[in-house]
């Protein structure tokens, strides 16, 4: 009887494509909502309150997605470990780029009353629970097609989505930022998500020509898969799961402060213009890429979780620097602190993928690092643009909200150092070298 044909592996150029297309895609839709939080939300779906609460109510309505995410990421992540990565990734693709395209058709509270609200919070967890599941199974598609030498800087491929996401709905809302504050407000906002299905279309056609990793495939054809994935990564692996989600709470932590809050803090309360702003966070975002980029290979030859662990070290420092700087009023000053964090985000952002590969085995991996990562970005992402809020508010003073950002980033260097390498990555790790000799 012949042999089964050996499944071709995808080109390094196809990986990058799947793995970077898609997650730009979905950290666009996920930023423009963000954004628009800050900018058009508040007065368009919550108009009853003030300024503060319609604030802090466009922001809640932001977190909503966040408590969606880890229950997107089990659910997502049940299936991936179960089925395969490659028709999960598609799911989460039309999960989330349906619900935003839908968000930029809403009628507003002027039009519908409570109706408003509601529907924006059903669509922004339908869009949660599609990003849940997204950061897992394409950190996987690039890593588990990597050998161990090289997991950073395949994993890092997934990682460029988060900044281009950035880029993009950042250019997105400068392109209608010339418009007047009621243009704005009228049909202003609604151009980024509608433009979006545009984007969803390119990264369906990239992702519907991947395959799952040799690795997961021998693992499915063996019966090695399990039939409750999660209930085994809890049995097995409890403690790295724990580890992997408070060492994930840093990079959104800082993040979010930046790309989300600072657009509220920076206007109302330093003095930026809305447009100048946009445009100092875009501009940070090439540095961002370029750290990633360097930081993977770094981890790939001294090892990820140090190079993790020197990234939440600078994110415990910096945020009072931060806030300094953009406290001056002056833009030269406010763009040095916006590309330290960019640099801060983007040395975590290069190890993360190959160090959290490398924690769980990988019959229970979609799950593992996809529940640690969504948890992570609950409470560093969801959490902290309201928090920063409530604290200005209550002291007038940015120290505080300083410090929240440096504690939570404190927790994530403790967190990262009792991470420990799955049995498997080690026994890989020992393989690759014996082969390399």
């Amino acid at each position: 009887m012949p042999a089964e044909p050996v499944p071709a592996q995808p080109s390094r150029k196809g990986i990058f494509a799947a793995s970077f297309v898609g997650t730009s895609i979905e950290w666009y839709d996920y930023y423009i909502f963000g954004t628009a939080a800050a900018l058009a939300f508040g007065p368009l779906f919550f108009p009853e309150a003030s300024p503060t609460a319609g604030t802090l109510a466009a922001f809640a309505t932001f977190a909503v997605g966040f408590i969606a995410r880890p229950l997107g990421a089990a659910v997502i992540g049940h299936y991936g470990d179960r089925i395969g990565r490659k028709a999960m990734l598609v799911l989460t693709l039309l999960l989330t780029g349906g619900a935003t395209f839908l968000i930029g058709l809403l009628p507003t509270y002027a039009a519908i009353g409570l109706g408003a609200p509601l529907l924006l919070v059903v669509l922004r967890l339908v869009q949660g629970f599609g990003v849940g599941g997204e950061w897992g199974g394409a950190i996987l598609i690039a890593t588990e097609n990597a050998s161990p030498r090289r997991r950073a800087l395949y994993g890092s491929f997934a990682q460029f989505g988060v900044p281009i996401g950035v880029l993009t709905s950042n250019l997105a809302f400068l392109a209608v930022s010339g418009l007047s504050n009621e243009q704005f407000l009228s049909y202003g906002w609604r151009i980024p998500f509608l433009i979006s299905i545009v984007l969803v279309v390119v990264g369906f056609i990239v992702r519907t020509r991947l395959q799952d990793a040799p690795e997961f495939q021998h693992a499915k054809k063996s019966g090695a898969t399990s039939r409750l994935p999660l209930t085994e990564l809890l049995r097995r692996q409890p403690r790295n799961l724990v580890l992997a989600s408070l060492a994930s709470v840093a990079a959104p932590a800082v993040g979010y402060t930046v790309i989300l809050y600072m657009l509220t803090y920076g206007t109302t309360v330093v003095g930026f213009e809305r447009t100048t702003l946009l445009t100092l966070i875009l501009s940070s975002t090439a540095v961002w890429i370029g750290t990633i980029v360097v930081a993977a290979m770094v981890a790939d030859r001294f090892g990820a979780k140090k190079v993790y662990a020197l990234g939440a070290l600078t994110a415990v420092l910096w945020p009072i620097p931060l806030f300094a700087l953009v406290n001056t009023g002056n833009a030269g000053l406010a763009l040095l602190g916006f590309i330290v964090a960019a640099m801060v985000q983007g040395i975590m952002a290069g190890a993360q993928g190959g160090l959290f590969t490398e924690a769980f085995d990988v019959v229970v991996r979609y799950s593992g690092i996809s529940i640690a990562y969504q948890l992570g970005g609950m409470i560093g992402g969801a959490v902290t643009p309201i928090v920063a809020t409530a604290l200005f508010a209550t002291y007038d003073s940015s120290t505080p909200i300083a410090l929240y950002v440096s504690g939570l980033s404190l927790v994530s260097l403790l967190a990262v150092l009792g991470i420990r390498r799955s049995g498997a990555a080690e026994k890989a790790s020992v393989t690759d070298a014996v082969n390399r000799a």
